[in-house]
């Protein structure tokens, strides 16, 4: 039997859950992918988005943390936003963490917007401005996980590293009939061993960069989660997924999120100058840190803050997170002269709103009114 024909029925029939890594599949995989990949990427990936040509760590740093998570689309809106503000890690360490947060609104996950602004600190105070060399020292800033850091050595100094996000992960997956349960974390860590078999060896400075932002184009654009073109893949004739015919069930990840629902009452006190209380939220939570209406858990509660004419309940929207359906409730109350809406906030008028980092539905709400 020949390798590529023993490699296919040892995806089938022998998962690797239940056994070692066939040696066949690591000859695929340090043999079988790298070049393709490296060869696909000059020719058909992408090169025009605003963090690629560059080796400068910051740049790179900076798009890596933002795509976490993130469609590009979004991306390419905010990215020469920070840029403008912030062009470089000293200035971003310099600034106050409300500018940044305010900066990142309507991005989501605010903790990576926390965690970029400690880490240009640390950059600046331990590193003299500069960004560690290799992808185990990246590795120790905030907010830098194993993934991120082997991009940034791979991209700015040719470090052999392996990246392995969601979408290199269904790359090579299918690319090597690797179907066990990545939710159980020895599995990943198989994965993470196989990643890095496959990296390049020869002309690294080159070859990394091309061959890290190669997988993450096929991911994005060619070997999608439901409708995979796999005509246009460079590994197509290797790839097991491709090859079994159902290539849609790489990965594997039985360990499903579990979504949870919750409704807010948002009060909006509005004073005779048309200005907003805002208050900041909590360190830990949704929208942690971020100045925002105040928040309830029952209009029963609001209204103890809220009583006198004119309120208005407005219609409740949804607003989806990752793990949990947030159901809001805005109410309109006009604010009389007197004691303030509460203790830990500030009246803003809507030329300001700006700065003070809202969530993305709440500066929508606001902007609508």
């Amino acid at each position: 039997m020949s390798d590529d024909a023993l490699l296919s029925a040892t995806a089938v029939a022998v998962p690797f859950a239940d056994s070692a890594v066939p040696a066949v599949a690591e000859k695929q995989a340090t043999h079988g992918i790298a070049d393709p990949v490296v060869r696909w990427q000059a020719s058909h990936g992408r090169h025009s988005l605003p963090w690629q040509n560059t080796r400068d760590p910051y740049r790179v740093w900076l798009s890596e943390i933002m795509l976490q998570q993130t469609q590009v689309s979004a991306v390419l809106e905010y990215f020469p936003r920070f840029l403008n503000r912030f062009p470089d890690v000293a200035a971003l360490a310099a600034a106050h963490q409300d500018e940044v947060l305010a900066l990142w609104a309507g991005l989501g996950y605010y903790s990576r917007a926390r965690n970029l602004h400690k880490c240009a600190q640390q950059v600046v105070a331990l590193h003299g401005g500069r960004f560690p060399g290799t992808a185990e020292a990246l590795q120790t800033l905030p907010g830098i996980g194993r993934s991120t850091a082997a991009a940034i050595a791979s991209f700015c100094f040719g470090e052999r590293a392996a990246i392995l996000d969601g979408n290199v992960k269904r790359v090579l997956t299918r690319a090597l009939g690797f179907d066990a349960d990545l939710s159980v974390a020895a599995n990943e860590r198989r994965l993470w061993d196989l990643a890095t078999a496959l990296l390049p060896h020869d002309d690294l400075a080159v070859a990394m960069p091309r061959y890290t932002q190669g997988l993450m184009d096929l991911g994005a654009t060619v070997c999608l989660a439901r409708n995979p073109s796999c005509l246009l893949c460079p590994l197509r004739e290797t790839c097991i997924g491709h090859r079994s015919g159902d290539p849609l069930r790489f990965p594997v990840k039985t360990r499903k999120l579990k979504r949870s629902a919750e409704s807010w009452w948002l009060l909006w006190a509005r004073d005779a100058q048309g200005r907003v209380w805002l208050e900041r939220r909590p360190d830990a939570g949704v929208w942690a840190g971020l100045f925002c209406l105040p928040v309830f858990a029952s209009r029963e509660a609001l209204g103890v803050a809220a009583q006198g004419d004119g309120v208005e309940d407005l219609p409740a929207f949804l607003h989806v997170l990752t793990h949990k359906d947030l159901y809001l409730h805005p109410v309109l109350v006009p604010w009389s002269e007197g004691a303030a809406p509460g203790a830990n906030g500030q009246w803003v008028e809507a030329a300001r709103w700006p700065e003070f980092g809202l969530p993305a539905p709440v500066r929508k709400l606001l902007e609508a009114g």
